[in-house]
């Protein structure tokens, strides 16, 4: 990416609410060690694993 060029997020999430928010997260060696084996089995990143992850535990816990 050229340096004048600025990533900009869709105005299809900006409006949904569901822009990206980066938080840090410290894991074990081993946690991080299974969830990246998981990620590459799924074929996604570790961030998306977790983010997955994360997103079926919440629909878990609202009964959906």
């Amino acid at each position: 990416m050229s340096p004048n060029k600025i990533k900009t997020v869709p105005d299809s999430i900006e409006k949904s609410g569901a822009e990206k928010k980066q938080i840090p997260l410290r894991l074990s060696g081993k946690l991080y060690s299974e969830i990246a084996a998981w990620a590459e089995d799924d074929f996604r990143s570790v961030n998306g694993q977790i983010e997955y992850l994360l997103s079926e535990c919440v629909k878990k816990r609202k009964g959906k």
